[in-house]
């Protein structure tokens, strides 16, 4: 039989690809293994999947001062002595990485193992654990277009997406937010924790919004306001563990980061998109170039969220909405967002023989 052993973690975004890519590799009668850290959040996501799960040590890799820094290579180290055991007795044909600092030693301990390995890079430029990797890769599948042409051995497929996605109904959605349906639903998401900037300014913005609009408001555990229940049209849920393809199904359009995952759902989903990137400071800047690249294509609006006001999100929300047409026609030009295909394609063609 043949086997893969997947890894990657730290965010959700590091897995969900994973997640996406799981029941197929099963269905093709791969044997799937997982690494990743011992108390990290995959493990949570993975194990209930009944997916073999294997701890190693993991050690952050800072780009800034921090006594953490003098002790966490030892981890690094450690764990690639842990992933090379592990991975010497699995025997995989082949390891495929979503990225995140536990794949670090796990492809290490491929690279001293003769395993063949396999990327997925989603932002448009690498992070630095892929780049501490992308010398051992056979192959680095990119979400972006351009991060394929700058990278070697890069190959443009897209982000794998969960069929969960596209099996929403729009009526269902209505029904469990209590909209009505009379008005083009805007959707509001800022990932799981919420993004508090653009909370704060789509309620100032309510009353412009709501004639026109209902609003459904995906604003982040701990983030609900209940001073905002009187509006009609106006529906918050902190987020959604089960449901989210209902929601983006009775969805018009969308205001969200520009996180790599949720801009490959926008596209395959044809979502006229409003985003507004993670500004450059609280994070590397990768949510910028993300959504920069979406804006050149022609598949998304883009607000800086230090140009944000109660005002010119209500003229940009009316802006995308009188684009919509134009965005969907040129998303439709643009291949699938879905790289399930592609990314399997490649793990067979990199995946040592079986014997």
């Amino acid at each position: 039989m043949k086997r893969i052993v997947l890894t990657g973690g730290g965010t959700a975004g590091h897995v969900t690809v994973n997640l996406a890519l799981i029941p197929y590799l099963q269905a093709s009668g791969w044997d799937v293994q997982y690494i990743g850290s011992k108390n990290g959040m995959e493990r949570g996501l993975i194990e209930p999947l009944g997916i073999p799960y294997h701890a190693v040590a993991v050690g952050k890799l800072r780009r800034y001062l921090d006594l953490k820094n003098l002790s966490d290579p030892f981890r690094v180290i450690q764990g690639v002595g842990q992933a090379a055991g592990i991975l010497r007795r699995l025997k995989p044909n082949i390891v495929f990485s979503k990225g995140g600092f536990v794949s670090v030693p796990v492809i290490y301990g491929a690279a001293l193992n003769g395993v063949p390995v396999v990327l997925h890079e989603s932002d448009l430029t690498p992070g630095l654990a892929n780049k501490l990797c992308l010398p051992f890769a056979k192959a680095v599948c990119t979400t972006f277009p351009e991060t394929a042409k700058l990278m070697r051995r890069g190959v443009y497929t897209g982000t794998p997406l969960r069929d969960e996605l596209f099996q929403g109904r729009k009526e269902q959605g209505l029904e469990r937010f209590q909209l009505k349906g009379d008005k083009p639903v805007l959707m509001v998401t800022g990932g799981s924790s919420g993004a508090q900037a653009i909370n704060a300014c789509v309620r100032e913005a309510l009353p412009r919004l709501l004639p026109d609009f209902d609003v459904l408001h995906l604003c982040g555990k701990g983030n609900l306001d209940p001073s905002c229940d009187p509006y009609s049209g106006y529906s918050q849920v902190e987020y959604l563990t089960d449901g989210m393809s209902d929601a983006f199904a009775c969805a018009d359009l969308l205001i969200s980061r520009a996180g790599s995952n949720t801009l490959c759902e926008i596209l395959a989903l044809k979502k006229p998109s409003l985003l507004i990137p993670y500004p450059k400071g609280a994070s590397r800047g990768d949510q910028i170039e993300n959504a920069a690249s979406f804006e050149k294509r022609g598949l998304a609006h883009v607000l800086d969220q230090s140009q944000m006001t109660a005002d010119s999100l209500v003229k940009c929300v009316r802006d995308l909405y009188a684009s919509k047409d134009a965005l969907r026609t040129r998303m439709d030009a643009e291949p699938s967002g879905n790289g399930l295909d592609k990314v399997l394609s490649i793990l067979t063609q990199y995946a040592k023989p079986e014997k």
